[in-house]
C-alpha cells in the first residue's frame, strides 16, 4: 500500500537527520509536507501535499486508487513517484476537492521565489584583443547562457536609451523607483550602507580618501589607496565625532565603507542637501568648493559648514601616524577626504509593498547595501564577501539560496536593528533574493580586460553552485524558484568608466535551466567547493577562444547564449530598467 511507503519514506529521513547523512539543511522536506512526483521519469510533475492530509480518508483513497490502477514505484532518486498519466491523477484530485465538504485536499499554492544576479557594469563594446568580441562573448560562460536559452531575453538600458548612469540611480530605476523624482544623492546611499543611522534633515557625503598637494591645492590622486582595509578605518576612527569649530552645534559621524571609501554624515539645524561637492571627479585637478545650488539660506549654510568640514579633516589626517608612516614608506598620504553626492535620506514605498514580494539582498558594496535599506530590503552578510577582487562568491550563493529557502537563521543582518526594532529575517524566507557582484565593474574601470572575461567565468560558476543549493530546495519543499541575471550599467574597459550602452537580461525557470545543463543528475555533481576570483590573470596574456559552443534554446525565445548582441534577438526586445521589475512580476503569473 502506498500509505506504508510514505511512513517507511519518512522514517528514513528522520534516521538520516539523526545520523547527520542527510545533503544539508536546506535539502531536507519540510515535516509540513511531502512531495509527491506523478508521470515517468521523462516528464515528472510535482505536487506538494501538507502531511496533515495523511490523516483524510479522502486523500488516502486517492493513493490508494492511484496505486491499483496505474501501480506505484519509489525509485527516482528517493522521492515518492506515482508513475501515472499526469491528466488523470489531477482530475482525480480535483474531483475529490470538489466534493470535500471541509476542502482537506486543497493543495498549498506553490511559492514562487526569485534569485536574481546583478552584476555590475556588465555591459562592453567589441573589443579589437579579443576578436571584435565582448568579453561576454569571449568567456566560457555555459551556466550564463543556459539561463538564457531556458528562459526570455532582451537588451535593457537601466534607466533610459543614451544615459551613462551610476550604479546608485540605476539601481533606483530597476527596482522600480524612477530615479527622476526619487533621487537626493548618494551619499546617504552610501553612510548607510557603512552602519551610520540617519534621521530626517542629515545630510550624507559618498566619500574617498584621497591624497591632496597642499601647496597647489591640486588633488593629485582622488584614490589615496585602492588596498585601504587596514588603514581606512583606522583614519575612520580618528575622524568620527570630530568637531567644527565655527560651527559646534554640529555632530559629524565617519565610518569605513570599502576599499579608498568611506561615509560621512552630518547631523544638525537648517541643513540642505542641495549643494555641491568637494571633488573635482578628474586626477590632477584643483579641490573644489562646497557651493549652493540654489538661493535658499540654509544651501548657503550648508555650503559653509561643508567646507569648514573639508578643511577640518585634511588638517586631522595630515598628521595621523598612518600618514606619517606611509610618506616614510614612500606611499601616497591620505590627507583629505573628497565629499561628493550630498544627499538625504529617501522616503519610498518599500519594495515588498510596491512588488508583491518580500526582498533581501547580499552586496558587500556599501552604497547598494544602503540604497537596497533605503528600499525596505533586508541586508544579509556573506562571510568573506568584500565587494572587490578578493570577493567569495560561493559564500554569496549560499546565503541567498539560505534566504529563499525557509526557515531562515543562519543570514544575520549586516546592521543594527534600525529605531523601529525591525529585524531582518522571515521565518518563511524571503521571496526576492538579490545578489550584487560588484568585482566586474572594477575589471571595467581598471582597463582589465583578461580579468573581466575570466572573471565573468567566476561568476558562471557561482550561479551553478547557487543552482544547484536552489534545486535541492526545490526537490523537497513547496517551493518554486527563477533565476534572474542582467547588469546595472556598461563599463567597457576601453573607455574605463560607465558608459551608456544597454545590458543583457534574462530569467527562466530553474526547472528549465536543470533541462538546459544536461540534467538534475549533471547539476549535482556541481562542487560548492568555495573559489577565489583569478587575480593573477596577467593581462599580457592572449585569449584563447576555448568558449564552448552555446546550448540549443529549449523555452522561451530562440536566444540560446547571454550576450549584448544575442539578447537583442529575445522576445522582450529592448526596454527601460524602470519596467524590468513587471517583467519579473508577469513572468512569475505565467501559468508554465
Amino acid at each position: 500500500m502506498p500509505n506504508k511507503v510514505i511512513d517507511m519514506h519518512f522514517h528514513q529521513r528522520e534516521e538520516e537527520e539523526d545520523t547527520g547523512e542527510s545533503r544539508s539543511s536546506s535539502s531536507r522536506t519540510p515535516r509540513a509536507h511531502f512531495v509527491v512526483y506523478v508521470g515517468t521519469n521523462k516528464k515528472l510533475e510535482r505536487f506538494v501535499i501538507p502531511t496533515r492530509f495523511l490523516k483524510s480518508p479522502s486523500f488516502q483513497k486517492l493513493l490508494d486508487n492511484a496505486a491499483e490502477e496505474f501501480g506505484y514505484a519509489e525509485a527516482y532518486r528517493n522521492k515518492i513517484v506515482l508513475p501515472c498519466d499526469v491528466s488523470s491523477f489531477r482530475s482525480l484530485v480535483m474531483f475529490l476537492t470538489s466534493h470535500d465538504k471541509n476542502h482537506l485536499w486543497q493543495m498549498e499554492e506553490v511559492k514562487k521565489r526569485v534569485a536574481f544576479v546583478l552584476i555590475d557594469g556588465l555591459g562592453d563594446v567589441s573589443i579589437p584583443r579579443l576578436g571584435y568580441k565582448t568579453p561576454l562573448q569571449a568567456a566560457n560562460i555555459p551556466n550564463l547562457d543556459a539561463i538564457a536559452s531556458a528562459g526570455i531575453n532582451g537588451l535593457m538600458d537601466p534607466v533610459e536609451v543614451g544615459l551613462g548612469c551610476g550604479s546608485d540611480t540605476a539601481h533606483l530605476s530597476l527596482m522600480g523607483y524612477d530615479p527622476r523624482v526619487y533621487y537626493r544623492g548618494r551619499g546617504a546611499f552610501e553612510s548607510m550602507g557603512a552602519g551610520l543611522a540617519m534621521s530626517p534633515g542629515d545630510i550624507a557625503f559618498k566619500s574617498n580618501f584621497a591624497t591632496l598637494d597642499e601647496d597647489s591645492g591640486v588633488v593629485v590622486s582622488r584614490r589615496a589607496d585602492r588596498h585601504f582595509e587596514e588603514e581606512g578605518p583606522i583614519l575612520c576612527a580618528a575622524l568620527d565625532g570630530m568637531k567644527l569649530p565655527s560651527f559646534p552645534e554640529y555632530e559629524v559621524r565617519v565610518r569605513y565603507a570599502t576599499e579608498h571609501r568611506c561615509g560621512v554624515v552630518v547631523k544638525g539645524p537648517r541643513l540642505s542637501g542641495n549643494i555641491s561637492g568637494t571633488d573635482p571627479l578628474k586626477d590632477n585637478r584643483l579641490l573644489l568648493e562646497a557651493k549652493p545650488l540654489d538661493e535658499s539660506e540654509e544651501a548657503n549654510h550648508t555650503a559653509k559648514v561643508v567646507n569648514e568640514l573639508s578643511r577640518e579633516i585634511s588638517r586631522i589626517l595630515v598628521s595621523h601616524p598612518v600618514n606619517v608612516k606611509r610618506a616614510a614608506q614612500g606611499k601616497n598620504i591620505a590627507n583629505l577626504v573628497l565629499l561628493r553626492g550630498c544627499g538625504i535620506r529617501i522616503e519610498v514605498p518599500p519594495f515588498h509593498e510596491k512588488h508583491g514580494l518580500w526582498p533581501c539582498m547580499v552586496a558587500p558594496t556599501k552604497i547598494i547595501a544602503g540604497l537596497g535599506m533605503s528600499l525596505g530590503i533586508d541586508i544579509l552578510e556573506a562571510p568573506g564577501a568584500t565587494g572587490d577582487y578578493r570577493t567569495l562568491l560561493t559564500s554569496k550563493a549560499i546565503a541567498i539560496a539560505n534566504a529563499l529557502s525557509a526557515p531562515l537563521n543562519r543570514c544575520p543582518n549586516v546592521f543594527e536593528p534600525a529605531e523601529d526594532g525591525h529585524k531582518p529575517g522571515r521565518s518563511d524566507g524571503y521571496d526576492f533574493g538579490f545578489l550584487h557582484i560588484k568585482a566586474i565593474d572594477d575589471a571595467g574601470h581598471d582597463k582589465a580586460t583578461l580579468f573581466k572575461v575570466r572573471g565573468l567565468e567566476a561568476v558562471d560558476k557561482a550561479i551553478r553552485q547557487l543552482a544547484k543549493l536552489l534545486w535541492l530546495a526545490e526537490s523537497s519543499s513547496n517551493y518554486q524558484y527563477f533565476l534572474c541575471v542582467t547588469g546595472d550599467h556598461s563599463t567597457p574597459v576601453e573607455y574605463g568608466d560607465h558608459s551608456f550602452e544597454p545590458v543583457p537580461f534574462t530569467m527562466c525557470r530553474l526547472k528549465d535551466f536543470v533541462s538546459a545543463v544536461g540534467g538534475e543528475s549533471v547539476l549535482l555533481e556541481t562542487s560548492l567547493d568555495p573559489f577565489p576570483l583569478p587575480t593573477n590573470v596577467i593581462e599580457t596574456e592572449e585569449e584563447d577562444g576555448g568558449k564552448r559552443e552555446a546550448p540549443s534554446a529549449i523555452s522561451g525565445d530562440s536566444v540560446s547564449e547571454l550576450n549584448e548582441i544575442a539578447a537583442a534577438r529575445g522576445c522582450l526586445g529592448r526596454f527601460h530598467g524602470g519596467e524590468m521589475m513587471g517583467v519579473i512580476t508577469k513572468f512569475l503569473k505565467l501559468d508554465l
